[in-house]
């Protein structure tokens, strides 16, 4: 096969050489096995194979033509032959002579402001916005704190996650040495105490280095980061991660200037070190008063939501101009799209701004390599839906935000200044992404598909890519050094998972870290388990054999190593766990779609946030959390943290909750009972049941009750899951079910209490209401797993078959109330009285509500309405002209944008509404227009239900919530909803 490979690549295009997709349909191979194949044969891409010849042809058409624009220079390359897009052709130009921009005409250079001099020297502060603004205190803190003498102040800076705690402290260093206060080659050495939290000999060791035989595997001395970053500074992030330990050796180091490697006794080291720590926490809580009062000077950072809306427009102009330069092309971004960046909700402040529009820019890329544009324009549709919905936000329309959108935003490329330097920044995604696009592009293209299914398929593929981006980066932050997990692990488990590893890559490709983290700690307890005799159970194994076949055909390759390495064969469960690992890595959405079980540590004293983050590291991932209960801390305090948690971890699957001892044991019933959130409880926890527990929480199709029955009978003698039984023995209760939050729920069940009350039965009523296109049928039954639910009422059907469901409309016109009393197991007479809007909600009918008509005129929408009223016999013939009539005579349109054109009662068959939802307005009368119109087929005696109509279409919030729905069935029920007293 090698033999074939190396002909088809010497015979090849060398102006388009094969793909190794293409590759793999000439040898009849999959696409990782040719890309194995060609790198054990030190063969390059195809990118960078047809490179040489791209790069000569270039020089030679620029030679002659300086000047030419990267559209020109691509159309110019395809006619020679080459198959390349403009993104490639603008990338490679920068390669070879700096950033070069495409020629933009005279209206284009007088739209945009001209980039800053690029000789003019900008001060390290200057690269900040609003360092003469809204920061200007911080910075002239920070400069103090840079020129005080001799070696400046020791820093601590405050701020919530993405207010730009790193790029201060970076403008710091950069100021310092401009001023010549620090050398120019002097060292600014960044350390994040969370990757060591809770392990004192590692920080230690990281910190201040060792020398030989400090502890077991220090083979040599190792010079640490404060050695490192002498004569400049030492930059510390989380710094309220340090333990207690932590912070008084590192206090000493403040206060004295002088510190020992781990193992030195009588040797004393000196150093000149600014420290700069930063912290998203409060420090009056997690630092100690010691190392607090040893850093005099302290910074706090603003929210963004508080800067002035100006810097943050230049923020947000910032980030397109960074965009533009990645990818070489100008950048247009729209009125509304820009307004929506300026208003919207940000969490997580500067850093969530950034991936919001590089999501947008991804997303305005796909378009533009589709179109063959000359711009990325992008549009309000390119934004995350959670920065849409700043539209929403109508009071932040403020004049000023007003003024900034008067126009579309233009950038080009070039104009980037570097503001806001990171050196790793979590929520940047590298140049990567734009190649991807550019990639699936071409390939969806070949086959044949058309621009909008393209769209449609690539755009929903980059979120999860944007998620994989950001997991790439967590995974290489928190995990653990090779040598490091071998001292945990052992030298032998860790060589036979590496080995394992190789085999996995040979058939699959390059493999994460996270699978040979995973596997070293899996192998470990799997091995004590065999040596000790205890079985290995995977209730998995026939579904693992039947679904998995690729995976679990090259778990049984890897699992003969472990006969040569250790002298043991594995049993096939075990195999099937290991299948079970690489299927996280074959089909990595797989893990994200079904959720996984959450795990949760709780303990008294400084302990549980020690074991999980040894768990979290060894394995890679950043998933299970970590409760510490102080010693004169009251338990209801402490349940309402880890109520708190619980919400937050839970995926849909339940949470393990792992606990030491006391009243801890008892959480996990009471967090059920308040959160409807299965738990398990488990008790006398330690560091091993902690990774066991992580380790299998990860892994896909892994249930809560698994997790907790695999781990050791000892280990679950407190635990208690709140079972069937103790559901059962609880009062009756039925579920009140709105969509559009919780007030008609509410509504309901104060309806039913008034209807059922003095009945003296013991029963409850649970209000729910879905928003976010919440699941109901998932939220009811994990109520019923701890409620006797034996009914739900409401607007929507779970369609859960054990519990009845009652229509909004049965309790409109009171035939809901028998069956209620009945389910509750309460004696009532059948004829209970209704609501007394039974009449009302007859007139509303799923066929006579249109959503986004294609109605272009007032008259288009009278016709439309009239024709299904008509079709339904609803009305006669001369209803339509009455409704003209009645327009020419008076005003139909209310102030809420709401028409309600409507005919004489004679011409009423039966009384109706027909309505239409629009997709965008149209002319009503004089420069007024109609976004919605209620077209009113109604009867003399239909005056109350006239009025309930009114009351609701008036209100411009009610009529903005109908907006948001694309069903007739949801519209209707949004009414019914609105119809409960």
């Amino acid at each position: 096969m090698k033999k074939k490979l190396i002909e088809l690549i010497e015979k090849e295009d060398k102006k388009n050489p094969y793909t190794d997709e293409q590759l793999s349909k000439l040898l009849g191979m999959r696409r990782d096995e040719v890309t194995v194949l060609r790198g054990e044969l030190n063969i390059p891409d195809s990118r960078e194979r047809r490179k040489p010849y791209l790069l000569q042809e270039i020089k030679q058409i620029l030679i002659h033509n300086e000047n030419i624009s990267n559209r020109e220079l691509t159309r110019v390359l395809r006619d020679r032959g080459y198959d390349v897009s403009r993104f490639l052709i603008s990338k490679i130009r920068q390669e070879m002579k700096g950033i070069l921009t495409e020629p933009s005409d005279k209206k284009e250079k007088e739209e945009i402001k001209k980039p800053a001099e690029k000789n003019k020297v900008v001060s390290g502060f200057e690269r900040i916005i609003g360092y003469d603004g809204s920061l200007k205190p911080q910075v002239e803190q920070a400069k103090a704190a840079v020129l005080y003498p001799p070696y400046g102040l020791h820093t601590l800076i405050l701020g919530e996650t993405g207010v730009g705690k790193t790029s201060l402290a970076e403008a710091m260093y950069q100021y310092a040495v401009e001023v010549g206060r620090l050398s120019k080659n002097a060292p600014f050495v960044v350390f994040n105490c969370a990757d060591y939290a809770e392990n004192p000999q590692l920080l230690l060791s990281q910190l201040f280095g060792h020398v030989r035989g400090a502890f077991t595997g220090a083979d040599a001395a190792k010079e640490g980061l404060v050695e490192k970053a002498n004569g400049g500074i030492l930059f510390l992030d989380e710094v309220h991660r340090l333990p207690p330990e932590g912070q008084e050796i590192l206090y000493y180091l403040i206060d004295k200037g002088k510190f020992r490697r781990l193992g030195e006794t009588e040797t004393t080291r000196q150093v000149n070190v600014m420290i700069i720590a930063a912290t998203t926490e409060d420090v009056e809580s997690n630092l100690l008063l010691t190392f607090r009062r040893r850093i005099p000077m302290v910074i706090e950072l603003p929210p963004l939501n508080t800067r002035p809306i100006g810097e943050r427009f230049e923020i947000i102009r910032d980030f397109f101009k960074r965009e533009a330069d990645k990818i070489g092309a100008k950048i247009k971004v729209k009125k509304e799209a820009l307004r929506a960046l300026l208003i919207y909700e940000c969490p997580g402040n500067i850093g969530q701004l950034r991936s919001d529009i590089q999501v947008a820019c991804a997303r305005g890329f796909l378009t533009y390599i589709g179109n063959h544009g000359n711009f990325i324009e992008i549009d309000l549709i390119d934004l995350p839906v959670h920065a849409r919905r700043g539209l929403l936000k109508v009071t932040n329309r403020t004049p000023e935000i007003e003024n900034i959108v008067s126009k579309d935003l233009i950038v080009l490329p070039g104009e980037s200044d570097e503001k806001f330097s990171v050196k790793e920044d979590l929520y940047v995604f590298p140049e990567e992404i734009y190649e991807y696009i550019e990639e699936k592009y071409r390939e969806l293209k070949k086959e044949g598909l058309s621009q909008e299914v393209i769209n449609r398929v690539i755009g929903g593929e980059l979120e999860v890519k944007f998620q994989e981006i950001l997991r790439q980066f967590e995974t290489r932050k928190k995990t653990f050094e090779k040598h490091e997990l071998a001292e945990i692990v052992g030298e032998e488990v860790a060589k036979l998972s590496e080995n394992m590893v190789k085999i996995a890559e040979r058939k699959l490709g390059k493999i994460d870290k996270y699978l040979y983290y995973c596997l070293s700690v899996h192998l470990a307890a799997t091995l004590e388990r065999i040596k000790k005799g205890k079985p290995i159970i995977n209730p998995q194994l026939e579904k693992i054999k039947k679904d998995y076949k690729l995976e679990y055909k090259i778990a049984k390759e890897m699992a003969k190593l472990t006969k040569q390495h250790m002298d043991f064969e594995l049993p096939e469960d075990e195999i099937g766990f290991i299948a079970m690992y690489l299927r996280t890595i074959t089909h990595p959405h797989d893990n994200v779609k079904k959720g996984r079980v959450g795990v949760v540590v709780l303990t008294h004293g400084h302990v549980a946030k020690g074991m999980v983050e040894v768990a979290n590291k060894l394995l890679g991932v950043d998933h299970a959390v970590g409760i510490e209960m102080s010693l004169d801390e009251k338990p209801a305090v402490v349940l309402e943290r880890a109520i708190e948690v619980v919400k937050k971890v839970d995926e849909g699957k339940g949470v393990l909750l792992l606990v030491d001892m006391g009243s801890l044991i008892t959480f996990g019933e009471i967090i059920t009972k308040r959160t409807g959130i299965p738990t398990r409880t488990i008790g006398r926890v330690d560091t091993i049941m902690v990774l066991e527990a992580v380790r299998k929480a990860i892994i896909p199709d892994t249930s809560l009750e698994e997790i907790a029955e695999s781990l050791d009978k000892n280990d679950i003698s407190f635990g208690r899951i709140y079972t069937k039984e103790d559901r059962i023995s609880a009062p009756r209760a039925i579920v009140t079910l709105c969509l559009t939050g919780e007030g008609a729920a509410l509504r309901m069940k104060r309806l039913i209490e008034k209807k059922l009350e003095n009945t003296g039965e013991i029963y409850e009523i649970i209000p729910l209401g879905l928003t976010n296109g919440e699941d109901a049928k998932l939220k009811i039954i994990e109520l019923q797993s701890i409620k006797n639910i034996v009914a739900v009422v409401g607007t929507i059907d779970p369609q859960i078959p054990e519990i009845p469901f009652i229509s909004i409309e049965e309790i409109l016109d009171g035939r809901a109330f028998y069956r209620i009393s009945k389910y509750l197991g309460i004696n009532c007479d059948k004829k209970i009285e209704g609501a007394n809007s039974g009449i009302f909600s007859e007139m509303i009918d799923e066929g006579l509500i249109l959503i986004n008509p294609d109605f272009n005129s007032k008259e288009e929408v009278l016709e439309g309405l009239f024709k299904v009223l008509f079709e339904k016999q609803y009305v006669n013939e001369r209803f339509l002209f009455d409704v003209y009539k009645r327009e020419v005579i008076g005003k139909t349109l209310l102030q809420s944008g709401a028409a309600i054109p409507h005919g004489l009662p004679e011409n009423v068959i039966t009384p109706k509404i027909a309505m239409a939802i629009l997709k965008e307005p149209v002319e009503w009368e004089n420069d007024k227009f109609a976004d919605f119109v209620f077209m009113l087929a109604l009867k003399e005696g239909n005056k109350d239900q006239f009025l309930k109509l009114f009351n609701m279409i008036k209100e411009r919030e009610f009529l903005k919530k109908l907006k948001t729905y694309n069903e007739a069935e949801t519209i209707k029920n949004v009414f019914f909803e609105s119809l409960i007293i």
